[in-house]
């Protein structure tokens, strides 16, 4: 029987931030990851031969900067800067597009000078609203059972920080904050391609629409994310997203953290009310100190925990966690980079939107609300190898889309459904980059449920929880254990079902890390 300090579950980024800080900090760290590699949804995969793209997170915005800095990731190969941050195109059928480069639209192109005033208004007051917002998601949320002195201090400067806003700003910051998105950006905005874009990056992930209430918080969440100190900045990673797990996972094993792959973990055993270790698949058992749970909430308390061992309310809370998803993930290997309208080189390699307007971000998900997908998606695409050729063959192009609304639980079922909705993907896609769809050697479209298949995600759902008020700060994953201990003692949450969510962020893993590092001393 092994022994070691601590044993991570689940080789995501979130897992490896948690095991090399740990590891850092003096502790003997075993991963163990059910998959053949790490890196979970945030890896680079071949998807037909010769072309690869990121598995699921296809883009960077919000490697939490403690997390660059504890890891040393830049001497572990993460290297970016300001020249590699991608403008986003919000396309248009009938007309030229709306372009937002440098950081989230430092400087707005394709618009009336009026809605460029308007808009870089708003982008400040968004920004000054977020970064209320921002220490919260940066760090372990306060215990409202027993705050520390630390905490009251925390509470003490934001307080501070809506008094600077002055009189006004702090009106309005509290009448917006659960608004919708869809209502704010018609106070503010004329142009429907801006309010497009902005409304489809306010509800991407989430099982909302631009007019649910709270929705304007999806938007607060994108711009706390930062890229190189710049908030909402967004870069494609040479080598794809793997190269950013490639970065954690060399720290985590140079800090002497041994990673074993293919190792799926049957259960968590407990001993008088504490986790003492894991029993493998295999039969294995393995003890440590600490057991870190960096894979889904629920998967962890009722499957690998058992109901048993916890009390009848927490399970009920576990059983209740919102997390079926609305997301699918397309990736196609072309035979020639294909063409957008009126979108010049530098947009083709920055970030294209379909989301014509609000209303039509809204349209595609009412639909969802009633288990069948968009006929009219919304998504996000990238043509990553425009800027990495070596993840296409020489002349081809990868595109890779993430697509709304793909509800996880289609009333006909993905097995008829797919076909269907790929049809109306290349549909979509077709109108927009005539020609693409003869361009096609390989489609590769995962719905939420082949992403739970593949990627061990229950309900196909990338935060491992909707990401909504009432599944956020103090109540996620459940209310009374946010702060990433669990009711069971020697056992800690890390993974993006934990405070602040998803996102290749590293947020939850570190924290956690540094909560058991604190604890334990």
């Amino acid at each position: 029987m092994t022994s070691f300090d601590a044993i991570i579950i689940g080789g995501g980024h979130n897992g490896l931030v948690a095991a090399a800080t740990l590891a850092k900090a003096g502790r003997k760290v075993l991963v163990l990851e059910a998959g053949s590699e790490a890196g979970g949804a945030a890896r680079t995969e071949e998807f037909a031969p010769g072309f690869r793209a990121s598995s699921i997170a296809h883009l960077l915005n919000r490697l939490h900067p403690d997390v660059v800095k504890t890891l040393e990731l830049e001497k572990h190969g993460l290297q970016f800067g300001r020249a590699d941050f991608m403008p986003s195109v919000a396309l248009s059928k009938d007309g030229p597009p709306l372009v937002l480069h440098g950081a989230y639209g430092e400087v707005l192109t394709g618009a009336s000078s009026s809605e460029q005033s308007a808009w870089k208004e708003l982008r400040a007051q968004l920004l000054r609203y977020t970064g209320i917002l921002k220490p919260f998601l940066s760090r372990r949320p306060p215990d409202l059972a027993g705050i520390s002195l630390l905490e009251t201090a925390l509470l003490g400067k934001t307080a501070l920080a809506l008094k600077k806003l002055g009189k006004e700003d702090m009106r309005d910051f509290l009448r917006v904050l659960l608004m919708n998105v869809a209502d704010l950006l018609d106070e503010q905005l004329a142009d429907n391609r801006l309010k497009g874009l902005l409304a489809f990056d306010a509800t991407l992930g989430s099982h909302l629409g631009p007019r649910s209430p709270t929705s304007l918080l999806g938007l607060y969440y994108r711009l706390a994310g930062e890229t190189d100190g710049a908030a909402g900045a967004q870069i494609l990673p040479q080598g794809g997203m793997g190269a950013v797990v490639a970065a954690i996972r060399a720290s985590a094993e140079n800090a002497g953290v041994e990673i074993r792959t293919s190792a799926p973990v049957a259960k968590i055993i407990i001993e008088k009310g504490r986790a003492v270790g894991v029993a493998l698949d295999n039969g294995e058992v393995l003890r440590a100190n600490t057991i870190v749970s960096a894979i889904n909430p629920a998967m962890t308390f009722l499957d690998l925990v058992g109901p048993r061992e916890i009390d009848t309310g927490f399970a009920r809370k576990v059983k209740n966690i919102r997390m079926k998803g609305d997301a699918a993930k397309l990736n196609l290997a072309l035979d020639r980079p294909p063409q957008f309208s009126g979108v010049d080189a530098a947009g083709h390699k920055g970030r294209l939107v379909i989301a014509a307007s609000p209303d039509h971000v809204e349209r595609a998900f009412n639909p969802s609300k009633y288990g069948e997908f968009s006929p009219e998606p919304v998504m996000e695409v990238t043509l990553p190898s425009l800027a990495d050729p070596s993840l296409a063959p020489s002349g081809a192009c990868v595109l890779s889309a993430v697509v709304q609304y793909a509800p996880y639980a289609l009333k006909e079922g993905w097995d008829a459904g797919k076909p269907k909705f790929l049809k109306a993907i290349m549909t979509q896609l077709e109108s927009y980059a005539p020609g693409i769809s003869e361009s096609v050697v390989h489609a590769e479209l995962l719905t939420p449920a082949d992403i739970e298949t593949r990627y061990r995600m229950p309900g196909g759902h990338w935060h491992h929880g909707e990401l909504q008020a009432d599944q956020m700060l103090v109540s996620r994953p459940v209310s009374g254990w946010s702060g990433y201990d669990t009711p069971i003692d020697g056992l800690f949450l890390a993974g993006a079902g934990s405070h602040p969510g998803g996102g290749v962020s590293g947020a939850p893993g570190l924290n956690a890390a540094r909560r058991i590092i604190a604890m334990k001393g």
